[in-house]
């Protein structure tokens, strides 16, 4: 568990330079454009916040998991998307500021949310009426690591319009090297999770992780959303904050078989969403 939290404090500066790079490509037109359509924002909160908590229960009663990896699993679809969805979403050509706005919407429910999700969590699966808090200082955490940077990038794009259309390119390459390591790091730092629970876990976790990624892209075209805001969506929806779940498996509810189902997804989604996005460009190269 404590290579994430490892992850967690060297790789803040490494994502904050891909988050300037976003914004290179952002205005305010690109949010007003998100405001003016909100049908997209609906469904993905909708996703996120109700079906997708009920999920988690299902499959933790339906493969009868133990009651503190089940309850680890609710957290983990409860908490909002990661930092990380919106760097997917914009190598896929997704809507990047539709993903930068539900995560700042969905960071500001989960502040009410994720702790009713944990404490249903803790009556139905273990029996306590335990209260939760809600984990704020993380959650300002992630979004200052989102806004900041990004708002960076669209002054730069602002005043030096030709300097962002340069580095575009250059930008992308980082971003994608940048997942890699992500990859790579996360493997070698948790391969005793991997080792431990991948056989009697894994399975659960990817169908999870699936369903996701599925759910918010299908949703998105069901409702006659363009391809771009229905990988926002699915990005947003299916790469979840796996930290900050583990950030209150640990250390507000101080059980660490919770942090084992989200520690494991932190390493699936890395690979499912790498192989979503290159699923994504095909199709467009095809089209």
């Amino acid at each position: 568990m404590t290579g994430n939290l490892i992850l967690s404090v060297f790789l803040p500066i490494a994502l904050a330079i891909v988050m300037i790079g976003l914004g290179l490509h952002l205005s305010l037109a690109d949010f007003r454009r998100v405001a003016k359509t909100p049908r997209a924002v609906v469904v993905a909160l909708l996703i996120q916040t109700g079906l997708l908590p009920l999920l988690a229960f299902a499959l933790a009663f339906g493969f009868d998991l133990p009651p503190e990896i089940g309850l680890g699993l609710v957290l983990l679809a409860a908490s909002p998307g990661g930092v990380t969805a919106n760097l997917f979403s914009h190598l896929a050509r997704g809507d990047v500021a539709l993903n930068l706005s539900l995560t700042a919407i969905n960071s500001a429910l989960a502040l009410l949310t994720l702790p009713l999700w944990t404490a249903l969590g803790l009556a139905w699966l273990i029996g306590s009426e335990q209260a939760v808090p809600p984990p704020t200082g993380k959650l300002i955490e992630v979004g200052m690591l989102v806004l900041l940077p990004v708002l960076i990038g669209m002054g730069l794009r602002a005043w030096r319009p030709t300097v962002a259309d340069r580095l575009d390119r250059p930008v992308r390459v980082l971003s994608t090297l940048i997942l890699v390591g992500l990859i790579l790091a996360a493997m070698v730092i948790e391969r005793q999770v991997l080792i431990e629970h991948a056989l009697t876990l894994g399975g659960v976790v990817l169908l999870f992780n699936l369903a996701s990624l599925l759910s918010g892209y299908a949703a998105g075209r069901l409702v006659k959303l363009a391809v771009p805001q229905a990988t926002a969506i699915a990005f947003e929806i299916g790469i979840h904050n796996g930290t900050l779940a583990i950030f209150v498996a640990l250390n507000v509810l101080q059980m660490p078989s919770a942090a084992v189902a989200p520690a494991l997804y932190s390493l699936l989604m890395y690979v499912t969403g790498g192989l979503f996005v290159w699923w994504l460009l095909r199709r467009q190269r095809m089209a």
